[in-house]
């Protein structure tokens, strides 16, 4: 038996969540015959509007699933629905408008991406050459660094044999002072 139903989704953020291709996608899973959508406002609320028709079993099964889930981005507060009487589109044409808003939907943002390509590749010329730069200046780092380790090692060679004396001759200008003072 053939059925049709108005069905009302109702919430602050229904609009722009892809739920028209939600329940398209739910429409071709129950292989529904006939779907109509369409956004609407009403009091300030935003309103999906699913005109459905085909037999009661599938009506039932869609019904249930668009109850049970949602769009991830959709904030519903309500969803009803009424016996309709009106005339329902068929879901291949649904299907061919849908196609049609999501592609006039995307190709702003391919262009744009585009655009964000184009100037990334040359934010990246300018990474490599500053990598380049980066690596010169390492390069340059390094020799020096390796020439002042060598010249400290150079140094403590010189100071060490000094060292060496000197600590000797304190040690031996104390045993010295401890004569004279008489605590040898």
């Amino acid at each position: 038996m053939t059925m049709k139903l108005k069905i009302k989704i109702t919430g602050p953020k229904v609009h722009d969540v892809g739920y028209r291709v939600f329940l398209l996608k739910h429409a071709m899973n129950t292989a529904l015959s006939g779907l109509s959508t369409y956004n609407w406002d009403e009091d300030g609320q935003q309103e999906v509007i699913a005109l459905v028709e085909g037999d009661e079993a599938r009506i039932k099964a869609f019904l249930k699933a668009i109850e049970k889930n949602k769009p991830e981005l959709a904030e519903v507060t309500n969803v009803t629905s009424e016996p309709y009487d009106g005339e329902v589109g068929r879901t291949s044409e649904v299907a061919m408008f849908c196609s049609f808003v999501q592609l006039d939907k995307a190709i702003p943002l391919l262009l744009d991406m585009r655009g964000d390509l184009k100037e990334m590749k040359v934010d990246i010329k300018e990474m490599k050459g500053d990598i380049k730069e980066i690596k010169g200046d390492i390069k340059a780092v390094r020799k020096t660094t390796d020439t002042t380790l060598e010249e400290i090692k150079g140094l403590r060679e010189d100071i060490q044999p000094g060292y060496g004396l000197s600590m000797q001759q304190v040690q031996a200008d104390i045993r010295a002072i401890k004569e004279r003072l008489g605590m040898s």
